[in-house]
């Protein structure tokens, strides 16, 4: 496509074989005024290019009129090819693929969520790794496809820069065939209405054959003339149905462009910050966990040590208001004492009675008051 640059300005020139120089002629209104073509697409230098052209036009030169916008129809011809060439080389279908892909990719990995992107948070640690290395997989996919939508964007790009130049250089063929029909159709009007009308007048005056003739080779001569400029006006109506074909093209490409575009600025950035949100939500939702169980874990400690801090300060406080003996024990052991007390003034008495008669049971009953003190002393210490 890099032939069609080139520099649209140029204004179309017309050239009528290598005819031999000859004296330039007014152009001669007809009489009677025919349909000719638009000339609104011209500018005034090119419609005085026209009208100067036409005293050019020597239709008695066979290979000029062989060769009569030949030049123009060979470019437009050649234009036409070109463009054909480059419809046919841009294989648009195959971005419309890469696109589908990048579509295919993406839905295929959530397609395996059963309720949206931040079900699987629900499930298991393993899981979790198992989608990242999913997402992970699907991530290189995607911007392996992305790096050639990337390529083919900006070959896209280029492609609608020359396809401007296409048209106005388009534009510029469609004039210059425009300029070689209109003063083709000058020229013919002006021939028939001027040197046939005059021949056929002439042979109808004198009635020879000779000038019959040249009325009739002139005739002709304006017919195949009138032929050729039909063949232009042919070759002008591609130029003109070139023009929107070339504005399609253009059209498709700006297209397929802006969905590049999109797809390479919104959707796969969203793609990639729903994930990353999703993982950011998961490891919020872990955190909390994990604060929630330290927590539960301080709550439980703080009341089992609330609950020992209690009994402990409960037994310690029994422990200081108790004796070093109980109470009941230094009653049972004064009572004893007492009692023994008692006891021994009685056998002291009745000793003191009975000594004489019972030396020997006395030291005996000593000896038991003596035992029973031992046994009452360890009894007292217990």
């Amino acid at each position: 496509m890099n032939d069609f640059i080139k520099d649209t300005t140029e204004i179309p020139s017309l050239s009528f074989g290598a005819p031999e120089p000859e004296p330039e002629l007014p152009v001669q209104q007809p009489e009677e005024k025919k349909e000719v073509m638009d000339d609104s697409v011209l500018s005034d230098e090119q419609k005085a290019m026209v009208n100067a052209f036409v005293s050019q036009i020597d239709l008695a030169n066979t290979n000029g009129i062989l060769q009569y916008g030949a030049g123009a129809q060979k470019k437009m011809a050649d234009f036409s090819e070109k463009t054909l060439e480059n419809v046919r080389s841009k294989d648009l279908g195959e971005i419309g693929d890469l696109l589908t892909s990048v579509v295919t990719e993406l839905k295929t990995f959530d397609a395996e969520e059963e309720k949206g992107p931040f079900s699987f948070f629900k499930k298991s640690t393993n899981k979790l790794n198992a989608m990242k290395a999913k997402y992970d997989k699907a991530e290189v996919n995607v911007n392996k496809i992305c790096d050639v939508l990337d390529g083919h964007q900006r070959q896209l790009l280029k492609d609608i820069a020359i396809l401007d130049q296409m048209y106005a250089q388009n534009l510029n063929y469609f004039k210059e065939l425009t300029m070689y029909i209109l003063a083709g159709k000058k020229k013919l009007e002006l021939v028939r209405s001027t040197e046939l009308r005059d021949l056929q007048n002439k042979a109808q005056m004198t009635g020879k054959a000779e000038d019959a003739q040249a009325a009739k080779d002139l005739e002709d001569l304006c017919n195949r003339f009138e032929k050729k400029l039909y063949d232009l006006e042919l070759t002008r109506m591609v130029s003109i149905q070139t023009a929107p074909q070339i504005r399609m093209i253009q059209n498709s490409n700006s297209v397929m462009a802006e969905k590049i575009q999109s797809t390479l600025v919104n959707t796969i950035p969203l793609w990639k910050n729903q994930m990353i949100i999703a993982l950011g939500v998961h490891h919020s939702t872990e955190a909390a966990k994990a604060q929630r169980q330290v927590s539960d874990m301080t709550n439980e400690l703080l009341k089992k040590n609330a609950e020992n801090l209690k009994m402990a300060t409960i037994e310690t406080a029994k422990e200081s208001e108790r004796g070093i003996v109980d109470m009941e024990t230094l009653k049972q052991t004064n009572q004893s004492l007492i009692s023994t007390l008692d006891e021994v003034m009685k056998i002291q008495e009745d000793g003191r009675q009975k000594r004489a008669a019972a030396e020997v049971e006395l030291v005996q009953l000593e000896n038991d008051i003596k035992k029973k003190m031992l046994e009452l002393s360890a009894g007292g210490q217990h």
